[in-house]
Order: C-alpha cells, then structure tokens, then sequence
C-alpha cells in the first residue's frame, strides 16, 4: 500500500516538472533594444562641416597710384608745334582760340597755328564759359582757392578732391589748392588755362586744363591782356 503511494507521488512530481519546462520553453525571451543613434551624432557623419575661406585681399587695394600723365588720353591727338610760326611769334603779336568742341587750344599769330594742344574743359554743371576773355594775370605755380585737399599737420591728405565752399574741415586739418601750374587767368571767378590731367572729355570744374609742355609753351608767348577766344 505505502508503495503504491510512494510511486503515485513520483510520477506526479515527474508530470509537473516536465510541465514547468515545456511552459517556460514558449515563453518568447526579449532581446536586448540596440540605443539609439542621437540627432546630432547621425547628422555630424552625413554632413561636412567646411571651413570658409578667408576674404582675400582686394586686387585694388595693392595698385600703385597712377601719375597724372599716365591719365592723359592716348586718343586724342598729341601737341602739334609749328616751328616756323612759333619763331615769330611774340607776346606782342600772339592770341588764343579755345574750341570746347574739339577739346583743342590753339596758340596763334594772325592766321596761323603756332602750338595745337588738346584740353579739357569744364564738365557738366561746371561749363567753361564761352566768349571773348583776355589774360587777366599770370602765375606760373599758382593754386587754387577752392578745390584742393584737407590734410593734417603732417602733411597727410585726410580728405581729398573737395570743395573749400561746400565740404567741411575734418578736425585738425588745414585746406590745401590744387596745384594749377602755369596759370592763365581768364575771369574774375578763377577760371584760366593751365597744367591738369586730360582724360579725353570735358571733365574740369571750368578751367581749360592742358598738358605741362603745352601750358608752359602758351605761358611764355602770352602776356596779361592777350586776347583768348572760347568758342562753343
């Protein structure tokens, strides 16, 4: 009797712990979730950042300034000498004719040439005024009262190409004209004939404006009271 009971718990126990194993065998085990990749650790590897290149230096900045005779306008047609014509002529007997049209002064005795020169006039705005003039005074290193530079006590341009009239003084600075070598006065108001860049068009603030060799050759022949004629 105590054996068959024994044996009844045995196989009893048997049956329940082969039960156990089945139900634990088809319970799924999860795995382990894999972290995720941050926004800014994904973004970092698809996307370069590239560093910008430094601003180079403008090409302008490292020019040389040009001098004025480097300005003059290669077209327009170089000073013409009649040698001949000029031997005779004097201040006595010489006179001026201006053409704004052709941009040409003309150093002359009666009816002939002497010295053709190109010029430039007065610009828009700035028009040389037309018209029957004498020379009025000469001043072979003369400078302007109204246009010129604002410089320091150094002797530093602090502001440049202005108008004494119109633009203000920067502090500490004092008002130098621009030159106007081989001056000829021809009105009241400043206008006259003398050394000056020629960009190949009216382009002066009234003054007829020559080149040196030119302007220092129409000086020598002329005398305060030699007629000039400005033709349109």
């Amino acid at each position: 009797m105590n054996f068959l009971l024994l044996r009844s718990s045995l196989v009893a126990a048997v049956v329940l712990l082969a039960g156990l194993k089945i139900t634990e065998a088809q319970i799924p085990r999860r795995t382990p979730a894999r972290p995720a990749a941050s926004p800014s650790t994904s973004a970092s590897s698809k996307t370069q950042v590239r560093p910008k290149p430094s601003p180079s230096a403008s090409p302008a900045a490292n020019q040389p300034m040009k001098k004025a005779s480097d300005l003059i306008n290669k077209s327009q047609a170089p000073i013409s000498t009649n040698a001949p014509v000029l031997e005779r002529l004097t201040p006595d007997n010489a006179h001026v004719i201006v053409s704004i049209t052709k941009q040409r002064a003309y150093l002359m005795t009666g009816e002939e040439i002497a010295i053709d020169s190109p010029i430039s006039s007065g610009k828009r705005g700035h028009t040389t005024p037309t018209g029957s003039f004498s020379v009025m005074e000469k001043d072979k290193d003369h400078h302007s009262s109204l246009y010129g530079d604002y410089k320091d006590s150094s002797g530093r341009t602090v502001r440049g190409g202005v108008s004494a009239h119109i633009d203000a003084a920067p502090s500490g600075t004092h008002f130098v004209g621009a030159s106007m070598k081989w001056f000829m006065r021809l009105t009241g108001e400043g206008v006259g004939m003398h050394v000056g860049i020629l960009p190949g068009y009216a382009a002066s603030h009234g003054c007829i404006r020559m080149p040196e060799p030119a302007a220092a050759q129409f000086y020598a022949h002329v005398k305060v009271g030699t007629p000039v004629r400005v033709d349109p």
